[in-house]
């Protein structure tokens, strides 16, 4: 009983830190006009990528690097295929294009060293993993100077009094330390809330008999990205779709980069090879082209039309069921 209560609770701090985290990261965008999928791409996308970073990175070092992979690849199938297939399939939005294109860019490099490495090489390296650590740093880097050129801090009419002046600069330093607070106190019950859900889940899951890399590809990965799947229903429901839309890109990237990044800098492992189809690694036949496929069903006509349609959400569910299946039966 005591594994079924920690996943109970760790729902629930999930669901609660997901509010406040949502709520601080749309104050602080609207406090100094950035645009919501850009922050969504970076702060938010951050947070919620804390439990990735933290299950990948133990996995890593305790020698479980079949985990680590599995972990990132499935946590970018769930995170695209399922949960920003729900957002769009409910609630189609607009998108911003040019704040887009940063955050998509560096995906698609990082996809792209990936992919090199796991068709090509078969092994994961520690300076793969410090090259993908480096697309990280100046992501954020570019990130943050477009945010700050974003800015637009109203300036103060002259026949405003001095004393008028300073309370509202008040106001304003204390409504960002709110959202600066409830940003953080978010993110901090997301990762541990996230953090119970996997241990526990995990524990049921082992109990139930499911192989280890079907939790690392499905289960693992769906509890990890449980923290993006409360920030997108939030977001949804208090209508910052663009927040989601940027959260979901940002947190795939990060995926690569921060999480297994991380991962492979501390403990380097090879391509885990658990299944073979037709004499194939299975990870190189169904797993990294179902992460390519749904992150273009996604992005590319986001793009192209600057808005999403229901019809890509309803694709992608469909594609997310089928690989669920495979997984299982197979």
């Amino acid at each position: 009983m005591l594994p079924v209560l920690l996943f109970i609770v760790g729902l629930i701090l999930l669901i609660k830190g997901g509010d406040w985290f949502v709520d601080g990261a749309v104050g602080i965008a609207h406090r100094f006009n950035m645009p919501e999928i850009l922050i969504g791409a970076t702060v938010v996308s951050i947070g919620t990528t804390l439990p990735e970073v933290m299950v990948s990175a133990g996995s890593a070092v305790k020698g479980i690097g079949s985990m680590a992979y599995g972990n990132a690849i499935g946590s970018i199938i769930c995170n695209t295929a399922l949960i920003a297939a729900i957002t769009i399939a409910v609630k189609p939005s607009d998108v911003d294009r040019k704040s887009m294109k940063t955050p998509v860019i560096f995906f698609t490099l990082a996809t792209i060293v990936y992919v090199f490495i796991s068709y090509f090489t078969g092994s994961f390296s520690r300076i793969s993993g410090i090259l993908l650590l480096i697309l990280f740093i100046v992501y954020m880097i570019i990130a943050v100077k477009q945010a700050l050129a974003g800015t637009k801090d109203p300036k103060p009419e002259s026949s405003v009094a001095e004393t008028e002046g300073d309370d509202e600069d008040s106001k304003k330093e204390s409504s960002v330390l709110k959202f600066l607070v409830l940003l953080i106190v978010g993110a901090a019950l997301i990762a541990v809330g996230a953090d119970l859900l996997v241990d526990n889940g995990t524990i049921i899951a082992e109990r139930l008999g499911v192989p280890s890399t079907v939790i690392a590809l499905t289960f693992v990965a769906l509890g990890t990205s449980l923290p993006e799947f409360v920030t997108a229903i939030t977001s949804l429901i208090k209508g910052s779709g663009a927040l989601s839309l940027g959260n979901i890109i940002g947190a795939n990237m990060f995926n690569l980069v921060l999480v297994s990044g991380l991962s492979i800098t501390l403990a380097p492992f090879d391509v885990p090879c658990d299944k073979l189809i037709g004499g194939i690694n299975s990870s190189l036949v169904i797993d990294i082209p179902v992460m390519i496929l749904v992150s273009c069903i996604l992005i590319i006509p986001a793009l192209i039309r600057g808005k999403m349609a229901r019809i890509q959400g309803i694709l992608m569910l469909a594609i997310y069921a089928a690989f669920c299946i495979f997984q299982f039966v197979i």
